[in-house]
């Protein structure tokens, strides 16, 4: 199920996708636009989201990741 929306645009805009129209499939082209960027936002809001979990997490001593570097390198 789909719904429309609807946006103005110039008159002089219109012209130029009428004169363009046998050749572009506008509807679809906004469509692909559209669905693109609410990917784009999405990945956008989901990487916000990690960031403010990161702040969250508590601070790790200075040097815990070179001593757990150092010990799986030494189990090997």
């Amino acid at each position: 199920m789909s719904v429309v929306v609807s946006f103005r645009i110039s008159r002089e805009l219109k012209k130029k996708m009428d004169s363009l129209k046998t050749s572009v499939n506008w509807s679809e082209e906004i469509r692909k636009f559209i669905e693109e960027k609410v990917r784009e936002y999405e990945r956008l809001r989901v990487i916000e989201d990690v960031e403010n979990l990161i702040k969250t997490l508590p601070e790790m001593p200075r040097g815990t990741v070179t001593l757990y570097v150092r010990e799986d390198r030494d189990s090997n």
